[in-house]
């Protein structure tokens, strides 16, 4: 079984900052690109941000300059740091990352059980 772990979240207040957390775990032979998905109250679910093994990362418009995706490959953990928050980034945010489980020839993706963000005074 593999299982990725979000935390991190919270409430904070406008302009203020959080750092997400996700780490996967499990029989894991290896992880290729990791993600941040978000969802917000009566909204489709969307990209954040990404990350390839190799470090090339991908963002949202409405998060570039403001947000900060990395990884940790030794901890197969992947970290959004989340500065000049504004109260539209509140919702739920979900990490995803495409891996292949020992024993197991054929790539998947999977979703973490998402993390409550709320920006507001």
């Amino acid at each position: 079984q593999v299982q990725l772990v979000e935390s991190g979240g919270g409430l904070v207040q406008p302009g203020g900052s959080l750092r997400l957390s996700c780490a996967a775990s499990g029989s894991i032979f290896s992880i290729g690109h990791m993600g941040w998905y978000r969802q917000a109250p009566g909204k489709q679910r969307e990209l954040v941000a990404v990350i390839t093994y190799g470090g090339s990362t991908n963002y949202a418009d409405s998060v570039k300059g403001r947000f900060t995706i990395s990884r940790d490959n030794a901890k197969n953990t992947v970290y959004l740091q989340m500065n000049s928050l504004k109260p539209e980034d509140t919702a739920v945010y979900y990490c995803n990352a495409d891996l292949r489980r020992r024993g197991v020839p054929i790539w998947g993706n999977y979703w973490g059980q998402g993390i409550q963000v709320t920006v507001s005074s």
